[in-house]
């Protein structure tokens, strides 16, 4: 019998290496022989892997010649991917959160609303999404496909604006353009061949992926504590633990102690050690998560 594989596209370019570290803590290691190889190898025998750039995976999903990828849910509509969205990869941490596709104009241009650029020229990755935009808001325009270095047409005067990617927005402001209008939202997603997704065998497979990949993005920005308390500490040490859902106490050998196990954000870690210090927990340890599975 042959050995069943589940064919596995991986994101080149901005999001190789976030995405190489979140499977990682997934407990899938993923290595190139070099940095011009596009097929990755996987400790796992039954999976194999390929680079592809985010904006074609959804077409090669979609067709069957992956049986599921990472990319972005932009591209999947952009592409008009009819595809299965397995699950949503949303995580700031790993540059894998949510970004916004903006409508960006000069800051000096006198444009304040979609309605204005009537008859103007729009520079874009993402046509088909751009267009279907105006095309809502009953507005013509040209729109023009843009390899790179999109802020720098609109501020030379090659273009009257721009459809651009953007988290925070800082690239816009230093080419001093703004914003008037969000076309879409998109996080990253794990998505799936409709047909590969009937297969028992590889639902399965990649719903074990998915399973561990949310755990071990739902494990960044966390960490575990244990300590010591004495039981009449007990409830002003608890009143201080934002726990994930309750922390675990257990007992010690000393009638007079008890043990706390609790999950908390890291980023109140800094703030918490010294109130619970002060509230009589002694032996603190803070230790990393590789995974959390709710």
């Amino acid at each position: 019998m042959n050995k069943r594989i589940l064919k596995l596209g991986l994101p080149k370019g901005s999001l190789q290496e976030s995405t190489f570290k979140m499977f990682k803590k997934a407990g899938f290691n993923v290595n190139l022989s070099s940095s011009r190889s596009y097929f990755p190898s996987v400790d796992d025998t039954e999976i194999q892997a390929v680079l592809l750039r985010a904006q074609e995976m959804s077409r090669y999903v979609q067709d069957g010649a992956l049986d599921c990828g990472i990319t972005g849910n932009d591209w999947v509509l952009e592409n008009k991917s009819d595809v299965v969205r397995v699950t949503d990869l949303a995580y700031a941490k790993q540059s894998l959160n949510k970004v916004r596709w903006v409508l960006a104009v000069p800051q000096d241009s006198g444009i304040k609303s979609v309605k204005d650029l009537q008859g103007k020229r729009i520079a874009t990755e993402l046509v088909n999404v751009t267009k279907e935009y105006f095309q809502k808001h009953k507005v013509k325009v040209e729109v023009e496909f843009s390899w790179g270095a999109t802020e720098v047409k609109v501020s030379g005067g090659l273009v009257d604006a721009i459809v651009e990617l953007t988290e925070t927005g800082s690239s816009l402001r230093a080419n001093k353009l703004v914003e008037i209008a969000t076309l879409c939202e998109s996080t990253t997603q794990f998505i799936a061949n409709k047909n590969s997704y009937k297969d028992a065998w590889k639902k399965d497979k990649m719903e074990q992926i998915s399973l561990l990949l949310k755990g071990a993005i739902s494990a960044e920005e966390k960490v575990g504590l244990k300590m010591n308390v004495r039981k009449q500490d007990l409830k002003k040490v608890i009143a201080a633990l934002p726990a994930l859902r309750k922390p675990t106490i257990s007992g010690l050998s000393d009638d007079g102690w008890c043990a706390i196990e609790t999950i908390i954000d890291e980023k109140i870690v800094r703030v918490l050690i010294p109130e619970l210090k002060k509230r009589g927990a002694q032996g603190i340890i803070e230790y990393p998560l590789n995974k959390v599975i709710y």
